[in-house]
């Protein structure tokens, strides 16, 4: 996301109107926020009407009674200004934080509908700084901001009414001076809020580059390549400080200007009010009043100008996360439910189906493949065949172009994500671990299963026994991506997942690659019987995985070569053999 050109349009008034929405869900908040709000400007605009009985009436006409009084009232009216303004400040950052979850929910469950194309196109650092720095920019805004546009508006309105009411002469002076105040606005504002954009894209960089390098931090160091990452990760840093600084000079010329603009403005009134005064058109009293609304409509100007800064980075912030909200799954859920009412697990079939990745060459070109139900079909051939996307196609992460995959007789594109998925257990060549407990990690497979259910699916993958010796056993935290685990071990957590899901469908990446001989052993055993009764797809690299199966399939470049026993495809088929002799057999 580096290019402003590049971005869809969102102007303010969808922004505001889409928090506008949010804020619908918590109108009794909004609306004591609002009375609130009222209540404290009202309380600071009576202030100028005690200034002037205190002047006029008590100062000038040296009455201390009066005096006292006007003192006193000005004091009730700022506590109760001050209760207000307590009041307005906790339910706006309330609703700031509120909004700021609202969207850091909904944002992270539509994310959780796209496909994995989606994620290959967008780096993980620039969603997390989505998350992270944009909503919180769009809480400052919800929180803050507005709450303060509000105010300083109803404030500049009030403190006009009253000027006119005190002197409308100074009142059109002052009238004469709002349009230079609002030229700075509309010239600069457009600019604060492109830099403001591009500000939190750089600052996505910076969150990418810091994702991958330290979750690749063994290869980084193994190649000595800290200087390398750090002279990068100083170069965004730096893009991200020339962007800042850009964003920075517009939005403080913004407010200079408009300074300078307003106490001009001020001072010039307040040097034609004296001569009012002087020549007796107006008290001292009323000129005092006027100069306290005159200092309140031009800080409510300048509080504007200052939020509208604010405002049009929260634009900004809102439009990357909007392009994420309104980013369409790639991949459409049917709305048919798989009927798995009888025992048979389900036939697969691939017919005649091609497919390519976005930007590459085609891979499949009419592909044809059938997997009987409840057969055990190995998948074996050089790197790049494509037997990893059969699962991904499947699975439904990737739509094929043309043909038709299928469960039983059922197209996979009519059927139910949730249903489909929930026909078909994997076990991948790099096992997921996720960074929580040993049971958390295989209860994953049946989020409902009860903890003796887990250690039973343990027991069967042969994990049981290691897990016991960890400090705290199942309740053992694995670290960021099972950090804690040696490969053999991740594997066998990754199957005990895959058994306690018990699905008719099973897909194994070669499951048993990363296990030792003893391991290896157990674990195919536990395989061997998780097997039974479904249907199951083996990726296969190791010859004792192959003479297991009901049928080897031999693929090359997205071509189905022959299929057979391991016995006979190693004594008719060539490139079986080759592949045997430096794969299988190594």
């Amino acid at each position: 996301m580096s290019d402003s050109s590049t971005h869809s349009t969102v102007t303010t008034t969808q922004v505001l109107a889409w928090i506008s929405s949010l804020l619908a869900h918590y109108r009794l908040k909004v609306a004591g926020a609002i009375v609130a709000l009222l209540v404290a400007a009202g309380a600071w605009l009576l202030l100028g009407q005690g200034i002037k009985l205190a002047v006029d009436q008590g100062f000038l006409n040296d009455n201390a009674d009066m005096l006292n009084k006007a003192v006193l009232g000005v004091l009730v009216i700022t506590a109760v200004a001050s209760l207000a303004t307590y009041v307005r400040f906790y339910l706006m950052t309330w609703l700031g934080e509120r909004i700021s979850a609202d969207i850091r929910m909904s944002v992270f469950s539509h994310l959780l509908t796209l496909p994995p194309s989606f994620f290959a196109q967008l780096r993980t650092g620039e969603v997390i700084s989505r998350f992270t720095s944009d909503t919180t920019i769009v809480q400052t805004v919800v929180g803050m901001s507005l709450s303060m546009a509000i105010r300083s508006t109803i404030t500049f309105i009030g403190s006009l009414v009253l000027m006119t009411i005190t002197s409308p002469i100074l009142t059109l002076c002052v009238l004469l001076a709002v349009p230079a105040v609002l030229v700075p606005i509309r010239l600069l504002a457009p600019q604060v809020r492109k830099y403001a954009r591009l500000s939190q894209d750089r600052v996505a960089d910076l969150g990418a580059h810091i994702d991958q390098s330290l979750h690749e931090i063994m290869t980084v160091q193994a190649f000595n390549a800290e200087p390398l990452e750090a002279s990068q990760f100083n170069a965004s840093v730096d893009a991200v400080m020339t962007t800042a600084q850009r964003r920075i000079h517009y939005r403080s010329l913004l407010i200079g200007l408009i300074m300078l603009l307003s106490l001009s403005a001020i001072v010039l009134i307040a040097w034609f009010g004296a001569r009012q005064v002087f020549s007796g058109d107006m008290s001292a009293g009323e000129l005092s009043a006027f100069l306290f609304y005159a200092v309140m409509a031009g800080g409510s100007v300048a509080t504007v100008s200052e939020v509208i800064g604010e405002v049009q980075r929260g634009v900004g912030a809102s439009e990357r996360l909007l392009e994420l909200l309104a980013t369409e799954p790639a991949i459409h859920s049917g709305e048919t439910d798989f009927d798995n009412g009888n025992t048979t697990p389900p036939a697969i079939s691939f017919n005649n189906v091609t497919f390519q990745y976005p930007g590459s060459s085609c891979l499949f070109n009419k592909l044809n493949l059938d997997v009987n139900p409840g057969e055990k079909v190995a998948l074996v051939g050089a790197s790049g065949a494509g037997k990893t996307t059969l699962f991904q196609l499947l699975l439904r992460f990737y739509d094929v172009k043309a043909g038709c995959i299928c469960l039983d007789a059922e197209p996979v594109t009519s059927l139910s994500l949730s249903s489909l998925r929930s026909q078909i257990a994997m076990v991948s060549q790099e096992p997921v671990v996720f960074a929580t407990s040993v049971i958390e990690n295989i209860r994953y497979g049946n989020p409902l299963a009860s903890d003796e259910q887990v250690k039973k699916a343990a027991k069967a993958a042969f994990a049981h026994e290691f897990i016991e010796e960890l400090e705290k056993g199942y309740q053992t935290q694995l670290g960021e991506r099972g950090v804690r685990l040696s490969g053999g071990q991740k594997q066998r957590i990754a199957i005990a997942r895959a058994l306690l899901a018990d699905r008719p469908v099973l897909l194994l990446d070669e499951a048993t690659s990363a296990l030792d001989a003893r391991s290896e052993k157990m674990v195919q055993e536990a395989l061997n019987k998780l097997m039974e009764g479904r249907t199951t797809i083996i990726i296969a690299h190791r010859l004792a995985t192959v003479k297991h199966v009901d049928r080897i399939i031999v693929m090359d470049k997205g071509h189905v070569v022959s299929t057979g026993k391991h016995d006979e495809l190693l004594e008719n088929d060539t490139l079986y053999r080759e592949y045997a002799e430096l794969q299988l057999l190594s």
